[in-house]
C-alpha cells in the first residue's frame, strides 16, 4: 500500500477534503490518481503541479527547491499544492 493510499484511506477528512488540484495547464490531479499511481510515480505527479508554482517565485532555483520539497511527505505536499501561502512560507524556509 502507497503512502498516499494509506494517509488517504486512513484519514476520510483528507479523502473528503483533497478534491483535486488544479495547475493552469495541466490535467487537475485527484486523490484517486495519486493512490492508484507507484510511490515514484506519486512523487513525479507531485512534482510536475510544484515546479511551476515554485518557478514563479524563484525561476533560477526551482528545480532544487522542487527536489527537496519532493522529501517531504506526500500529504504535506498535497496540502501545500491546495493551500498556496503554506507552499510559499515552505519554499521561502527551503531556500534560506
Amino acid at each position: 500500500m502507497t503512502v498516499v493510499s494509506t494517509v488517504l484511506g486512513s484519514c476520510n477528512c483528507l479523502r473528503s477534503h483533497f478534491q483535486a488540484v488544479h495547475i493552469q495547464g495541466q490535467e487537475p490531479l485527484t486523490a484517486t490518481m495519486l493512490a492508484a499511481a507507484p510511490p515514484q510515480e506519486q512523487k513525479q505527479m507531485l512534482g510536475e503541479r510544484l515546479f511551476p508554482l515554485i518557478q514563479r517565485m524563484y525561476p533560477d532555483l526551482a528545480g532544487k527547491i522542487t527536489g527537496m520539497l519532493l522529501e517531504i511527505d506526500n500529504s504535506e505536499l498535497l496540502h501545500m499544492l491546495e493551500h498556496h501561502e503554506s507552499l510559499k512560507a515552505k519554499v521561502i524556509t527551503e531556500s534560506l
